[in-house]
């Protein structure tokens, strides 16, 4: 029996803490870091993406996936040493360029119609820097988290008859 090609990405899977399978097989995981870290209570932290990659030149042909899941660093400051870094990255200084990208990797993948769920913590950059980033914006999202600052966001990538129609044609 042959394994179906997998229709979900997560170009910035850290230690797939979200997911309730891990090993899905219907997705890929894929990551800049490929580590490990013993966290300051003592608990292990892997990172063992299957591809290693970055989420601003996606390693795969336009419209591969139905569906991809972007993650990506939400901290701007973190220290060398932390636990924050080692759970979540961290950003570089052109965040809002590779950010930028990350949205428009994220979209080339993603099939005619296909959807992005997108995750951001708002720490230290507000979400709305982070939409204005984005080159089309949510259909809808929730806040979670202890004091809301956690942001769930749904995408669809336009079709071609979406799209037409969204420009008045």
């Amino acid at each position: 029996m042959t394994q179906a090609t997998p229709r979900v990405l997560d170009p910035c899977c850290g230690s797939r803490m979200m997911w309730f399978d891990r090993q899905h097989p219907d997705a890929i995981y894929g990551d800049k870091r490929a580590e490990s870290h013993v966290l300051c209570d003592g608990r292990q932290l892997h990172i063992q993406p299957d591809t290693v990659m970055d989420f601003r030149a996606l390693p795969f042909a336009d419209g591969r996936f139905n569906l991809v899941v972007f993650d990506p660093p939400h901290l701007k400051h973190a220290g060398p040493k932390s636990w924050l870094r080692a759970k979540y990255g961290v950003l570089g200084e052109a965040w809002r360029d590779d950010l930028r990208q990350g949205f428009s990797e994220c979209f080339r993948v993603l099939s005619s119609n296909g959807t992005l769920i997108f995750k951001w913590a708002e720490d230290q950059v507000k979400v709305r820097e982070v939409l204005e980033l984005a080159p089309h914006p949510p259909l809808f999202g929730h806040p979670t988290g202890r004091k809301g600052l956690t942001h769930w966001m749904v995408f669809m990538k336009p079709g071609a008859q979406s799209a037409a129609a969204h420009k008045g044609e």
